[in-house]
């Protein structure tokens, strides 16, 4: 009865009532990117725009982001629960609803939104509902969440045209949630661009195989 109660706490999110309490300050974390150098939490120069996604373990996930030219900087963090400030220890419990995301802050001028949205789609199973191969839980759902309407759209309709391809290849329903943009809490210092700082470390990203054609509507 115990497994079978983690299991499901894992596979369903907590009511409000059943997440942990958190904290009201931030928790510790870097203050600069590993790679870049640049700061991890701004400012930002102007001109340049927020995306964040959830695709599984966010170590791979972030590496994948921080290599596209035109994207400034990248942090990993929580994002989409209901604990304020978690740990990475309580988000694994499966009790504070966060996703394992990456922020990705790019110039629009060099790498478009629809550009990433395709990275995006093509660098996971998106059909997998709350896990990403191996790993099981609601913090590795598929997640995208969106800063203004223009990525909210785009969004849709990069999901809508991807599962089409997806079906056609004999695969299952996109299970990706797409949702405004929620509060993004860093994660700690030693994940952030962690396959930068451990480069034989964990990384379980596998698409399906299946490419995304981006509808040439969406220019966001």
């Amino acid at each position: 009865m115990f497994l079978s109660d983690m299991l499901n706490k894992k596979l369903n999110l907590p009511k409000p009532a059943e997440a942990l309490p958190g904290r009201a300050d931030p928790i510790p974390t870097a203050s600069r990117h590993f790679v870049s150098k640049r700061p991890l939490n701004g400012p930002y120069p102007e001109g340049l725009e927020k995306a964040m996604f959830g695709l599984g373990c966010f170590w791979g996930a972030e590496r994948l982001f921080w290599q596209v030219q035109g994207v400034w900087v990248t942090a990993v963090g929580y994002a989409g629960g209901v604990t304020p400030n978690p740990t990475y220890q309580e988000t694994c419990t499966g009790l504070t609803g966060h996703a394992e995301v990456v922020l990705v802050v790019y110039d629009p001028e060099i790498v478009s939104y629809a550009q990433l949205l395709k990275l995006f789609w093509e660098s996971h199973d998106p059909t997998q509902g709350m896990r990403q191969g191996n790993d099981v839980g609601t913090t590795y759902r598929s997640t995208i969440y969106t800063f203004g309407d223009a990525q909210y759209q785009a969004a849709i309709a990069s999901r809508d045209a991807y599962e089409a391809s997806l079906r056609g290849a004999g695969r299952g329903k996109i299970t990706t949630e797409i949702a405004p943009a929620p509060a993004f809490y860093f994660a700690e210092e030693d994940h952030q661009q962690y396959l930068a700082k451990n480069p034989y470390g964990y990384c379980n990203l596998q698409g399906t195989g299946v490419a995304c054609a981006v509808p040439a509507a969406v220019s966001a």
